[in-house]
């Protein structure tokens, strides 16, 4: 039993870690809230945990669509499911970016530098969690249609998650509204992107490519530790330990 648990903690290790480090994010995320609370008697940035545990939503959806997308049963039946509330809440995770505007709120209930300290590291948690299920979601997309639908998938989840976010910060809906209410939310949407303003084009337009610079640059850093793996395999020296020897004895 404890060779069975060594063996699967040895394999899925990176897995782990990822999960554990982002559970510590958000423990340190709150504990920063609640000694502010305890320090200045504020509630001030107590929103955050919600908008955290929001940012969740999405990653946890595309962590179970990629479980069972091995199965190709489940791939047609629950995956498009789960990629369409996975689409509705994925901006609530890049969408904590725009909570640092809220500094401009100063007070003087606390020092600046720690409110500064305090939604860096939610807005900075908030985006790993968008990032690292959007990677899921495309790794999907790559071993079923193929890589450059992979792709195109990322540069349309990018964009349509900065025009949600607009939405979210200026409009004020959220994610619920299109669950309780889809019509009337559609059609505001609608009337929104059929006549945009230069305000929402401007942020749709710098906010995807934000994104998507800080997706590509994670992407690229983690398949440049991949490659220099498969080099250092590659070598002669290593080739040649590998090979059976041929002395006669």
């Amino acid at each position: 039993m404890f060779k069975k648990l060594k063996n699967f903690i040895n394999d899925n290790r990176y897995n782990i870690a990822v999960f554990v480090l982002l559970n510590t994010a958000c423990l340190v995320c709150i504990l920063l809230v609640v000694a502010r609370i305890a320090y200045s008697d504020s509630n001030r940035h107590t929103g955050l945990i919600w908008n955290l545990f929001l940012a969740w939503i999405p990653f946890i959806l595309a962590y179970i669509a990629h479980a069972v997308s091995w199965r190709r049963i489940w791939l047609y039946l629950v995956i498009p499911v789960i990629a369409f509330l996975w689409l509705i809440f994925f901006p609530n995770a890049p969408y904590m970016l725009t909570d640092l505007q809220d500094l401009a709120r100063r007070t003087s209930d606390a020092p600046l530098w720690y409110d500064v300290l305090i939604v860096v590291w939610f807005s900075w948690t908030g985006m790993l969690l968008g990032v690292i299920s959007l990677y899921l979601m495309q790794d999907i997309i790559f071993r079923t249609f193929g890589r450059a639908a992979g792709w195109v998938f990322v540069f349309a989840i990018s964009g349509l998650s900065s025009f949600g976010i607009y939405i979210g910060r200026f409009v004020r809906l959220n994610s619920w509204d299109i669950l309780q209410d889809p019509a009337e939310t559609a059609m505001e949407i609608l009337g929104l992107a059929v006549d945009p303003s230069r305000r929402l084009a401007a942020f749709t337009l710098l906010y995807t490519f934000f994104f998507m610079f800080v997706f590509l640059l994670l992407y690229s850093f983690s398949h440049m530790l991949q490659e220099h793996h498969v080099k250092a395999q590659n070598t002669p020296e290593q080739l040649a330990s590998t090979q059976p020897s041929n002395v006669v004895q």
